[in-house]
């Protein structure tokens, strides 16, 4: 056979049979030849011809095997045939003899085993042949050399071509049957390769409703392939995504090259009470022909929910390596600042007071000098330990030791630590305690660091003639540290960011509060060691309102959880609101409290101002 068939198995069977079946009639041909001449005797010119056709499918099978060219192998063999019946038609009566009706049988073997093109020109063979025939029966060259009657030839003739017309038929039968066994092996073998796979393999018609759909419909959205089809596929897409479901199909179906989309589907029965279930899919679609030409798109559905969430998880830790990175640039800024002032001055006054130069200086100016050394080392201890205290916290290696306290005692004592600090900014300082508070389970060095904290926070942000007030109530088994102020409040754009380390509203140089921006981190990791909330209401001029809620009787106890532990910091509830809502709410109720408040210097007067405020 031809190089050129070799790569294709049902080319390259066609042709040898092809080959086959020539070269066995030719070698028949060649055969009874001889034997025919011994039978005969002398022969005449026409069955010499005659014997040349019967030898001339030899000739069509060497044609095929040298060129590969089927067409033309169909052609000789038919003129091969052709020739034979007008030989045997004009030596048994002409065009009106039986052999004639052999010439309907040239292009229909040139149809059934070779291809259109085969038998058009094998009709125009047996047409040239009826041509032939009509002339030579208009010039009388009919030879009638056959002595057989034309009652015994029609019916032989015609059973001749009965026969090859009969096996002509069964050859048809058994290439039919041959294609319908290889189109059901072909279809059991993508049934079962479909079964296997796991991925939903969907056709879909020119306006993209689905035709039918794998059995893996059940493993991907929980429901039979039958529920997909017609529309039942998009309405399982989710609505922010049908847009690109739908633009890829009609890509696909516009175009030669696959198109990908990825969306979500909505798994399970919403009857079944499966709805809720998201499912994210990447679909692949391809432009395919069909037979029934109803099919015009091919789309297969993968299951990625697993990659989407891997990505975002890396999306995750991208944005938390981003976070570190700004929170690192924020603390080198804002402890360089706050380490460096403190230290220019204490490295500055040193040096003057240590110099020949101050001899003249009088003993009050001298203690000016000290005062300033002593209160910058004292901010340089306050930095330095509020770093120590967020690194404990998140290490987990706070010491953490709760025990059953009185809270009077400690919030008076917090205030009064911090009444000189208010009195020197003139802001007004009070505070009230529900009667009858139970004790506190709560570490007493935390919650006092709390409260300082929220304290100094208030006291350093209320302008002068402000006012700063503590509420300590109990709430459905929690207790209540509410820390008011009259002071210049937080953005709403900022709200979001408080509790953050080192974020400060104002991040500049030349702000005019010093700090780290630690307090409030600080006050946010102890309360989640002690499993409480923490709420921030403010707006900008109209002061803030912090509220701290611990459990009364301690965080639920767990093995292995009796210290502090590392962990995700708890989440701030943060909400903006208009002058004097909240906190002036939580304020009145605080000073309506008969017998609540502890006596406390000038405490009578801030609560009458608060009472006229409220």
């Amino acid at each position: 056979m031809h190089e050129r068939v070799r790569g294709d198995a049902s080319e390259r069977d066609r042709h040898a049979r092809f080959i086959v079946s020539r070269i066995l009639m030719g070698a028949a041909a060649l055969v009874l030849a001889p034997i025919y001449l011994a039978l005969r005797g002398p022969a005449s010119v026409q069955e010499y011809v005659a014997f040349l056709f019967l030898a001339s499918p030899l000739l069509a099978g060497v044609t095929l095997a040298r060129t590969g060219r089927l067409t033309l192998a169909h052609t000789i063999s038919a003129a091969g045939f052709a020739g034979l019946i007008v030989c045997l038609a004009n030596a048994s009566g002409g065009l009106a003899s039986a052999a004639t009706i052999w010439l309907v049988a040239v292009p229909l073997e040139a149809l059934v085993t070779g291809s259109r093109r085969a038998a058009v020109s094998a009709t125009i063979v047996a047409t040239i042949a009826v041509i032939v025939l009509a002339v030579l029966d208009a010039m009388g060259a009919p030879l009638h050399t056959i002595p057989w009657p034309a009652t015994l030839s029609a019916p032989i003739f015609a059973l001749f071509a009965i026969a090859h017309a009969g096996s002509l038929v069964l050859a048809v039968s058994r290439a039919r049957d041959a294609n319908a066994d290889a189109l059901r092996r072909r279809d059991a073998r993508d049934r079962s390769l479909l079964q296997v796979i796991d991925d939903l393999v969907v056709w879909h018609d020119a306006h993209g409703h689905v035709l039918s759909a794998s059995a893996a419909a059940m493993k991907l959205v929980g429901a039979p392939s039958t529920a997909l089809e017609d529309r039942g596929l998009f309405s399982r897409v989710h609505v922010q995504d049908r847009p690109a479901y739908l633009k890829a199909l009609s890509d696909a179906a516009a175009g030669s090259a696959p198109v990908t989309a990825q969306f979500r589907l909505h798994y399970g029965d919403a009857l079944a009470g499966e709805a809720g279930r998201v499912v994210w899919t990447e679909m692949r679609a391809y432009r395919v022909e069909t037979a029934d030409d109803r099919a015009k798109v091919v789309s297969i559905l993968r299951d990625v929910t697993a990659q989407k969430n891997h990505e975002c998880d890396l999306e995750r830790a991208r944005a938390e390596a981003e976070r570190a990175g700004a929170v690192k640039a924020r603390f080198l800024a804002t402890v360089s600042h706050e380490l460096r002032t403190p230290l220019n001055a204490i490295i500055g006054f040193s040096e003057i007071l240590s110099t020949d130069t101050m001899a003249g200086v009088g003993p009050e100016q001298r203690r000016g000098y000290a005062r300033i050394i002593h209160d910058s080392g004292h901010h340089l201890l306050e930095v330095v330990n509020s770093l120590l205290d967020m690194s404990q916290i998140e290490t987990g290696n706070f010491e953490f030791a709760p025990a059953p306290f009185d809270v009077a005692p400690l919030v008076e004592g917090c205030i009064d630590l911090m009444r000189l600090k208010a009195d020197a900014a003139g802001v007004r300082l009070g505070f009230t305690v529900e009667p009858g508070m139970p004790e506190l389970v709560a570490d007493r060095r935390a919650c006092r660091q709390i409260l300082i904290n929220l304290v100094s926070n208030a006291v350093k942000f209320t302008p002068s003639g402000g006012r700063v007030h503590v509420a300590v109530r109990r709430r459905a088994g929690m207790m209540a540290i509410v820390v008011s102020d009259t002071g210049i409040g937080v953005p709403e754009a900022a709200l979001a960011k408080l509790g953050d380390p080192f974020f400060q509203v104002h991040a500049a140089y030349d702000r005019p509060h010093e700090g780290t921006g630690l307090g409030l981190s600080v006050v946010r990791g102890l309360v989640g060691l002690h499993g409480g909330a923490l709420a921030i209401e403010s707006a900008p001029g109209e002061g803030m309102t912090v509220t701290v809620e611990l459990p009364l009787f301690g965080r639920c106890a767990r093995s292995g959880d009796d210290g502090a532990r590392a962990s995700a910091p708890i989440p701030i509830t943060v909400r903006s609101r208009g002058r004097r809502s909240a906190a002036a709410e939580e304020v009145a109720q605080a000073v309506g409290v008969p017998h609540a408040v502890v006596a406390a210097p000038n405490e009578d007067a801030d609560n009458e101002e608060l009472k006229r405020s409220a």
